[in-house]
This record gives structure tokens, C-alpha cells and sequence, in this order.
């Protein structure tokens, strides 16, 4: 009896771990069918759902796109720099002097010639570089559109500029200089300089006008292309097409 007492013991024991075991493993099998099943329909919602790299990546191309649309293609226009005050060309700094001489000496028309013509040869060069831009943006690649998307207000524009501006640069720079001799402007500043250096006692000065309209234009042109992603990411009513509305749904 004794014996059988204890075989009981010894028994009952083993028999409890085994279906412990078994109801573990019952257990984990649901959890496993659970998890596969929301994995499986989470993967397969269609609007609104889960987006890969390569629709986030035309989403963004797709905003830029439309920032030169609607905000580039203003610069081109009679005073498009010129009277935009975000992106209006001044003396450069080291011409601030000649413009104070000028004004001085009561040739105020003169300066403000000047200033005009450097926004026109703006405006003209960029209405002949637009398709370089918008050739940059459809063939540049995020290497992560979707931190991008999530950056802040102008990452996709400030990503453009850092990856595409030093080529942009050089295809741009010759439209420049072909604008400031289209509008006028090389002579027009011929003439400026020539009177500034016949001033008695004054540094004469030798400015690279083609450069700082370059630089200056495509500040201009980035700078207006970030204001439409701005809005594209903060008014739901700028998403103009069911790309841009899923996408950037994303980061609202």
C-alpha cells in the first residue's frame, strides 16, 4: 500500500506537467494565429494603409513637383523677384558700399537700376532653367522617404537642395549669364562699377555678378518651392491629387 502511495505521488506529478505543457503550447499556437492574421490584414489595406518607400518617394517628388508649378513658375514673371520681398536681389555685401556711395551722391536711380536688372536677369534665367529642376527632382532618390516625410516642414526641399545643388549650379550658371547679357544687366553694371572706381580715394571693386545671381536665384527658387511643401504639409486642402492625400495623411 505503501508503495502505491507513493508511485501516486510520483505519478500524478508527471501527468500534471504534461498537460501543463500541452496547454502551453495551445496557447502559444493561438497567439501565433492571432499575430498572422493581423499581420495579413494590416498588410493588405489598401487607402490609408501601410506605404512602402517607393510611394512615400513619389509623394515627395510629387510635392516638389508642385512647388515649382505653383510657386516657381511666379518667379519667372515680370517682378517675379523683384517685387517678392522673400527672395528680392540686393547688393551683395560687398557692393552694400557702393550702393550707400551712389545714393550719396544723388545717383539713387543709378543703384536702384542696378538692383532691378540683377531680378530680371533672375527672373529670365530661371524661366529657362525650370525644366533643370524639375529634371533634378524625377530622377533623385530618397535614401529614406519616410524620415523624410516626417522631418520637418521643408525636408524634402532642404534634402533637394544638399543633394542636387552643386550640379544644379553648374548646368545654371551659364542660363545666368546668358539672362544678365539678355536683359542688359552686364552692361547696365559695366556702367555702375566704371563710375564707382572713378571716385576718388574709394577700393575699386570687381564684383562676380554671374555667381551671386546664380547663388541667389536658386535660393529663390528653393526657398519658394519649400512654401508650397509647407502648405502641402499643413492644408489638407493643398493635397491635390490621392498620391499627395495618402501620403502626407501620414505625417498629419
Amino acid at each position: 500500500m505503501k508503495r502505491l502511495f507513493l508511485l501516486a505521488l510520483f505519478v500524478v506529478p508527471i501527468a500534471s506537467f504534461g498537460q501543463l505543457d500541452g496547454f502551453i503550447k495551445k496557447a502559444s499556437d493561438k497567439v501565433q494565429s492571432k499575430t498572422e492574421k493581423l499581420q495579413s490584414k494590416t498588410s493588405s489595406k489598401s487607402s490609408g494603409g501601410i506605404l512602402g518607400s517607393t510611394d512615400i518617394s513619389a509623394g515627395l517628388k510629387e510635392a516638389l513637383q508642385k512647388g515649382i508649378t505653383e510657386q516657381v513658375t511666379k518667379l519667372t514673371a515680370v517682378d517675379g523677384f523683384y517685387k517678392n520681398e522673400a527672395v528680392k536681389i540686393l547688393f551683395p555685401a560687398e557692393l552694400q558700399k557702393v550702393d550707400k556711395t551712389l545714393r550719396s551722391m544723388g545717383l539713387s536711380s543709378l543703384a536702384d537700376e542696378g538692383i532691378k536688372v540683377l531680378n530680371r536677369a533672375a527672373e529670365d534665367a530661371v524661366k529657362e532653367a525650370t525644366p533643370i529642376f524639375v529634371n533634378a527632382i524625377t530622377s533623385m532618390k530618397f535614401s529614406d522617404a519616410k524620415n523624410i516625410l516626417l522631418g520637418n516642414e521643408n525636408a524634402a526641399t532642404t534634402y533637394l537642395e544638399g543633394t542636387t545643388s552643386t550640379e544644379l549650379y553648374s548646368k545654371f550658371s551659364p542660363v545666368v549669364k546668358t539672362s544678365l547679357s539678355n536683359v542688359g544687366a552686364d552692361k547696365i553694371w559695366e556702367g555702375i562699377i566704371k563710375k564707382y572706381n572713378t571716385i576718388p580715394l574709394v577700393t575699386k571693386v570687381n564684383p562676380d555678378l554671374n555667381d551671386y545671381v546664380t547663388d541667389k536665384a536658386m535660393e529663390g527658387v528653393f526657398k519658394m518651392i519649400s512654401v508650397e511643401e509647407k502648405k502641402i504639409r499643413t492644408d489638407i486642402g493643398a493635397r491635390t491629387s490621392p498620391l499627395l492625400k495618402k501620403v502626407f495623411a501620414m505625417q498629419d
